[in-house]
């Protein structure tokens, strides 16, 4: 099917952003890349890569800094290592991580998922998170819990079960008390927080508990990323990881999402709304409205491996390609996470 507009994907990457455009009627299509940060000659680099595409599609002069039109506009895909080098280098914002009381340790303790599982020399990253808060609440999953029962598929037999959404059989032992709740809350505002990250054991299956806090903590003006929102696996502890990343990142990625947004007429809020697309960690697109720093912690890299796929892999002849990316390389040596070469092998050593 013909294009209806301009189609425009860009890659806004830590130092050199990549555009591509196809204009109706224009046999050529239009590649180019500039500084990704360029404070002399522009603000924002992918703002600054539509502006000149746009200018050569009408062939008409767009002073820097006015707001762009984008009725000639398709659509315009983005890829972006905002959150990634946030990330990388520790820039994102400061969080709270609410969890179910006698497990404020679970993200410092793991799990066993190391490269060297008798190298008693590992340092461990520090923790994304700033500080823990315990809600005193508690599910157990019936059959498995501190008080086990002869009857677990029938619910009717006990007002303390449910059935979860994984068809597990939940015993509710301990309802969270919201104005307990809110008081810990109160005194994370006090202490300058905005970001709260939530997980609570088995919420995979039960999330009512987790989405009480979450509405409460979102009512009180709070940016919250829920586990069992954002996925809704069984594993406690990536769960409660993946919560955390998002609460670190999602305020940078959507602080520059918003300010990308404010070059243009209307805001893509409007029937534009639709227009911009970011491209998320496995690959896939999203609308900017639903992107989040959890979903773009490999927007970039994805991006790179999709377009390493589609124009190096020959379905045909089946030979493997290899992807190297240097400069992702060598943001991982700044951040500490180096790679040793030792006897013939590879090991992952943290600073």
């Amino acid at each position: 099917m013909a294009s209806q507009g301009i189609r425009i994907a860009i890659d806004r990457g830590g130092t050199f952003t990549d555009a591509w455009a196809e204009v109706p009627g224009r046999k050529e299509h239009i590649v180019f890349k500039i500084l990704s940060v360029c404070p002399d000659e522009y603000d924002d680099a992918p703002t600054e890569c539509i502006r000149q595409i746009l200018e050569i599609a009408s062939n008409t002069s767009i002073p820097k800094g006015s707001l762009l039109d984008l009725d000639q506009i398709e659509s315009i895909r983005m890829g972006t290592t905002v959150a990634t080098n946030a990330l990388l280098e520790r820039k994102g914002d400061r969080v709270a991580f609410l969890t179910t009381k006698g497990f404020r340790d679970i993200l410092f303790i793991g799990n066993q998922t190391r490269p060297d599982l008798f190298d008693l020399s590992v340092r461990r990253l520090a923790q994304l998170y700033e500080t823990v808060v315990e809600i005193d609440e508690r599910v157990t999953i019936e059959g498995a819990s501190e008080v086990p029962s002869d009857d677990t598929n029938d619910i009717s037999s006990d007002v303390a079960l449910v059935k979860g959404h994984t068809g597990e059989i939940v015993r509710i032992i301990r309802k969270p008390d919201l104005a307990a709740v809110r008081a810990d809350l109160e005194r994370l505002r006090a202490q300058g927080f905005e970001n709260v990250a939530i997980g609570f054991m088995h919420s995979y299956t039960y999330p009512d508990h987790e989405l009480q806090v979450a509405n409460l903590a979102s009512e009180m003006g709070f940016k919250v990323s829920a586990s069992s929102i954002l996925q809704s696996m069984a594993r406690f502890v990536p769960r409660s990881q993946s919560a955390v990343a998002d609460a670190y990142l999602t305020p940078m990625t959507m602080a520059y999402l918003d300010g990308f947004r404010k070059n243009f007429k209307g805001h893509l809020e409007d029937e534009s709304i639709n227009k911009l697309l970011v491209c998320q960690s496995d690959g896939g697109l999203t609308s900017w409205s639903k992107f989040t720093g959890l979903r773009g912690v490999l927007s970039g890299p994805a991006g790179g491996v999709v377009g390493l796929a589609r124009t190096c892999y020959d379905d045909s002849d089946g030979t493997p390609v290899l992807g190297f990316d240097m400069v992702r390389l060598h943001n991982l040596f700044r951040s500490g996470m180096l790679l040793k070469y030792t006897k013939g092998r590879y090991q992952h050593r943290c600073r």
